[in-house]
Parts: structure tokens; C-alpha cells; sequence
């Protein structure tokens, strides 16, 4: 089965055919950094992150690129309110949104441009724009002639009487249309600016991504994403210049655009003031629940952000994570189970057979759900389905091992591999199982491991009080022991 993939351009789902065999292209839109990210800016990125791993587990080459609009007008009005250089307002919180997403799990892109370091190839981009008749200079500004591109609105399906009849504009009457847009802006007092061919000025906001989406990928590349908002304007008047740039189209092949995450009935944002940032919700539900709780959803759907809604993505993450520990753990145990006579060695065949069909099952069930996780992530990229695969796998093969008279043999130990295989397989498709910072609990797994190697031994000597010290201890730090037939189980709370 190839992949297929939901395009906003076309509205449908099509074969994702890559432009170069075995490599893939992607440029998402990234922030502007003027504060710590919200919520809703974490969802791009994981959502890409998750397209990343998975590209790279089917053997494609990856090449991923995610811009800072670090010259803007959100970071000139908060630079003036904090009294610094607006440039460097937006390296502190850039920095700040990256320690965000490396504790979200979202591995680095191979490239991060700024505005401010593509001045020239930006102002060359608008030259021949120019020269082309595909924009025009008043007084210092450049604007693009929405005109002059006959496909303007294909991206967002709307001729421009309709964008115009649903968007706020600035009035201008020099200009030839009301919804041209600016390639360039003429100096203003206090601002950042450069010099170009129109005066001291500095960019406007979507020929930033043109400039750097063609420099680093070349036209034509794989994917662009970003969220549902920035299908109009952003999107649609970035494919305007580019394809009257270019004098050809596609500037990008396959749009792929995320939902909102909302807060009761309203979209998150900055302006609203209904914001949780990434670093607020990380501390009340940790990471990992955050990460989890984002790839719970298709991310076409809309995500609504509440207390309950992360918690039961905590206890779901919590499921998978259990099982695989205890799986692992029976595994490594087995050989004290063989020693301990609990299993039979003078078995009747009919018992044998039995127990050779569970575990062949369970073996098939494992290649099953490892083909069905790749058809879903095929399948538009759909991780709330892929989730799905893992919850049903975990459910047969928890069911097999907790079987009355079950026992782990060589038979049992093969099938048990297999399934943990796929787990952790899909678990790192999905950048689940990533460790959060130790400090959380303050204790590692080597330590964690240590003390209940302590605690058995004295148990082993009877010193019952000791050993319940040390349970005690692990507790406060959020570590939950379970003692089995086949040694001791932990996992964090």
C-alpha cells in the first residue's frame, strides 16, 4: 500500500509520489517568537515529528526545514515594551521553543532560517517580482499585484471578491487592489530595517517563507505544512509569489494543514487570552501526556485542551508504557521461572499443542499489528488509528500472559519478543518513549533498579523492614512496585 495524504490544494486524498526517489522535502511554518509558545503552537511539530519518524522508518531520506519569523511586528511592540533589540528579544524565545519541543520529544529539523539572516536573497526575490510586473514600489513599500497571478485563492478555493469580503485590510487607496499585500516596508522610527533598492526597510511577512522555503528545498519540493490558519493569507499569497517567481507551478506539491486546539468552544490564542503555554502544561500533565495526548487525534481534527482530556491520555500512555516494561521484565526473568519448577516438564501433548497455537497466535497477532500500525500512519498519516493498533495488541497479548497456567518457555519467550518488537518499533514511529528529565521523580532507572536488587536481598535475609523502607522510599519518589511469581515489577506513576 502507498501512502496516501490528505492535499489542501486539491481537497482530496492523494499518492504521495516524492519529487526525488527515496527523499522527501518538507517546510512547515514556524513561529514568532516574541513569547513562550502556547499549546497550539506544540501541534505542528509533533505532528511533523511523528510524519518524520515515520518517513525515515519506511527508508526515506529526510529533509526538514522550520523558519523563525524573528522580524515582526508582535516582537518590534514587545522589544519597545521590555526596552531591548528586537532581534534579540526573538533569539531569547526562540531558544525558549526549542527547549519546549525537545521536552515535547520533537527530535531537531535540519534547518532553522531567521529573517533576519536572508535579507539579501529576500530583497532579491522581490526585485524580480518587480522586473516580472508581479509587484509594484509606493513610497518606500513594495506590494504584490494579486492581479497579475491569475490562480490567486486556489489554495483557500475563494476568488479575491470573497477574501476581500471576509478579511480586515488595511485601506490603502494608492494601491492598485486592496488585497495586495506587502513584499516590503518602508522604515519607520525604532524599527529594525536594511537598506534595499526602495529605501531603509525591512520584509513583509510571507515572502520570508518563499525566500527560504526555495533556497533550502528548490521548487517543487515535497510537503509545506502548518496550521488550518494559515491556509489565507499566509499560504495562499505565498504561492503567488512563488509560482510568479518561479514561471512555473508547483511551488509545493502536497499542503498538509493541522486543527486547532481549542479551549472550551474557542480556538487557542495569544490575542483571546485563553493560552496554556507548552512549559505550563508540561508541569501539570508531563510531556510525554502532552505529546500523547496530541497524537490522540487525526490531526485534520480539531483537539480540545482540558484537565480531563490529558488525563486520560496520561493513563492511556500509562497502559502502553506498563505493558512494555512488563513485558521486557518477563523476558528478562524467564530463566529464574525455568529454575523455580514451576514449569512442566512432563507436560501431556495435548497441552503442548495448546500452548504451541496461543503462542503461534500471538506471534501472528504481533505481524498483524505491525502491518495495520503502518496502514494507518499510510492512511493520511492517521496516529489516533495507529494508537488504536497498539491498545488491541496490548490487550491480546496482556490477556495471553495472565492465562491460567501460563508459563514462558522457548515457544512462548519467541512470541512475547515479537510483540515487544512492535511495540517498540511503533512506539518510536510515534516518539513515545522518549525519558524525561530525571529531576521530575530524582531518581534514574539504574537507581531504580539498584534498590530493588537491595530490597530482594533483604528480603532474602528476612529483614522485612528494610525492604519495606525501601518500598516506601521508591513510592515517595513515584515508583509502584508489584511483586510476581517471576521477580519484581516497577514502573513510575
Amino acid at each position: 500500500m502507498s501512502i496516501k495524504v490528505f492535499n489542501t490544494l486539491t481537497r482530496k486524498k492523494e499518492e504521495y509520489i516524492p519529487r526525488d526517489p527515496g527523499k522527501v522535502s518538507i517546510y512547515v511554518c514556524g513561529v514568532t517568537p516574541y513569547d513562550y509558545a502556547h499549546i497550539g503552537n506544540a501541534r505542528p511539530p509533533v505532528v511533523w515529528d511523528c510524519i518524520r519518524r515515520f518517513l525515515r522508518d519506511q527508508g526515506y531520506e529526510v529533509y526538514m526545514v522550520q523558519n523563525f519569523t524573528d522580524v515582526d511586528d508582535k516582537i518590534i511592540r514587545r522589544a519597545q515594551e521590555r526596552k531591548m533589540d528586537p532581534l534579540e528579544l526573538s533569539r531569547e524565545y526562540s531558544q525558549a521553543y526549542l527547549e519546549d519541543l525537545a521536552a515535547l520529544g520533537v527530535e531537531r529539523v535540519e534547518a532553522y532560517p531567521r529573517v533576519s539572516e536572508h535579507i539579501p536573497e529576500i530583497i532579491e526575490m522581490i526585485q524580480t517580482l518587480v522586473e516580472k510586473g508581479h509587484a509594484y514600489e509606493l513610497s518606500g513599500d513594495v506590494y504584490f499585484d494579486i492581479r497579475s497571478f491569475p490562480e490567486y485563492g486556489k489554495l483557500s478555493q475563494r476568488s479575491p471578491e470573497e477574501m476581500m469580503a471576509g478579511a480586515r485590510v488595511e485601506p490603502n487607496t494608492r494601491k492598485k487592489d486592496v488585497m495586495d499585500f506587502a513584499l516590503w516596508k518602508a522604515a519607520k522610527p525604532g524599527e529594525p530595517s536594511w537598506d534595499s533598492p526602495w529605501g531603509k526597510g525591512r520584509p513583509g511577512w510571507h515572502i520570508e517563507c518563499s525566500t527560504m522555503s526555495l533556497k533550502y528545498l528548490r521548487s517543487g519540493f515535497d510537503f509545506h505544512g502548518g496550521g488550518t490558519d494559515l491556509i489565507f493569507p499566509h499560504h495562499e499569497n505565498e504561492i503567488a509569489q512563488s509560482e510568479a517567481f518561479n514561471g512555473e507551478a508547483p511551488f509545493a506539491r502536497y499542503w498538509l494543514h493541522s486543527a486547532f486546539i481549542n479551549m472550551g468552544n474557542d480556538k487557542m490564542s495569544k490575542s483571546l487570552g485563553n493560552v496554556v503555554t507548552i512549559r505550563e502544561a508540561c508541569e501539570r500533565f508531563t510531556a510525554k501526556a502532552v505529546r500523547f495526548w496530541i497524537l490522540g487525534t487525526h490531526y485534520r481534527n480539531p483537539l480540545s485542551f482540558g484537565e480531563e482530556e490529558l488525563k486520560a491520555a496520561a493513563r492511556g500512555l500509562e497502559r502502553l508504557e506498563n505493558a512494555r516494561q512488563n513485558w521486557r521484565h518477563l523476558l528478562t526473568a524467564s530463566g529464574r521461572a525455568e529454575q523455580t519448577g514451576t514449569v512442566q516438564t512432563d507436560q501431556a501433548a495435548g497441552e503442548e499443542g495448546m500452548r504451541a497455537a496461543a503462542a503461534e497466535k500471538i506471534k501472528a497477532l504481533a505481524e498483524e499489528a505491525e502491518k495495520r500500525f503502518v496502514e494507518a500512519m499510510e492512511d493520511d498519516f492517521n496516529t489516533a488509528l495507529a494508537l488504536g493498533v497498539l491498545y488491541e495488541l496490548v490487550r491480546d497479548v496482556n490477556k495471553w500472559c495472565l492465562a491460567e497456567g501460563f508459563v514462558l518457555m522457548d515457544m512462548e519467550k519467541q512470541a512475547l519478543t515479537a510483540a515487544l518488537s512492535v511495540l517498540d518499533r511503533c512506539g518510536e514511529v510515534l516518539g513515545i518513549w522518549f525519558d524525561e528529565p530525571e529531576e521530575e521523580s530524582g531518581i534514574s532507572d539504574q537507581e531504580i533498579a539498584e534498590l530493588i536488587e537491595e530490597r530482594q536481598k533483604a528480603r532474602a535475609e528476612r529483614n522485612f523492614q528494610k525492604a519495606d523502607q525501601i518500598r516506601d522510599h521508591l513510592k515517595e519518589k513515584g515508583i509502584v512496585l508489584e511483586d510476581t511469581p517471576q521477580g519484581v515489577r516497577w514502573r513510575r506513576s
